[in-house]
């Protein structure tokens, strides 16, 4: 059902947050562009800084993230296990997603990347 996993958190400055986690992880960014960075974990899992002001739909402090092949099969799925979904199956830049939350409020998005 899913082929990878990324934690997405949300900063002011994907910049300056950038230069933080190079030094920290001493690893480059594998995905960089205006309002988002991704650096590659180990275990192959990722870490993305998405720019705060940017995010849709708005949230507060970052996300899961999760590579699936089908996000319109998921959110079937989830919402028929009656899951709180608070964004429907949508296309943006990066593909077409599906954002669910925990029980929690900790947010959960599967998504297909574009061109796949």
């Amino acid at each position: 059902m899913f082929r990878s996993a990324s934690t997405i958190l949300y900063v002011d400055d994907p910049t300056t947050s950038a230069r933080f986690y190079h030094a920290l992880l001493g690893v480059a960014p594998v995905r960089q562009s205006p309002g988002f960075v991704l650096f590659p974990l180990p275990g192959g899992a990722n870490l993305g800084l998405w720019q705060r002001d940017a995010v849709t739909p708005p949230g507060r402090d970052g996300e899961i993230t999760l590579t699936t092949d089908d996000p319109d099969t998921l959110h079937a799925l989830w919402a028929e296990r009656g899951y709180r979904i608070i964004q429907p199956p949508t296309d943006m830049g990066f593909g077409r997603n599906v954002l669910i939350t925990d029980p929690d409020g900790h947010r959960l998005r599967a998504f297909r990347p574009s061109g796949q």
